[in-house]
């Protein structure tokens, strides 16, 4: 059984897609929130490459991963800066302490 470069490049997508939708699960501390999507969001950086890859259009896949990678970054110091705000002004990161906040 030949396993090609390609069939390990899927494999580790579909790892990195589960590890993130276990992490979404389980997590409920909001810094851990944002790097688990950040684990999602490589995944689906790297199905975007493997995609270009497997179609023919290898340079259309790693520039569309390369914007994903420039948003995502932005998105992610956002989203850490916020927590630290919420940190700051609810004195905790739990998201079930945090979603029965009123006012």
């Amino acid at each position: 059984m030949n396993i090609s470069p390609l069939d390990i490049v899927l494999l580790g997508t579909v790892l990195l897609l589960a590890v993130g939708f276990y992490g979404l699960l389980i997590t409920r501390n909001l810094i851990k929130l944002v790097l688990v999507l950040q684990i999602l969001v490589k995944a689906a950086v790297m199905a975007l490459v493997l995609a270009g890859k497997s179609s023919g259009n290898l340079g259309l896949g790693q520039s569309l991963a390369a914007t994903v990678i420039v948003a995502d970054t932005v998105v992610a110091v956002v989203a850490l800066a916020l927590a630290v705000q919420v940190r700051k002004h609810a004195g905790t990161l739990d998201v079930t302490k945090l979603s029965s906040l009123r006012g």
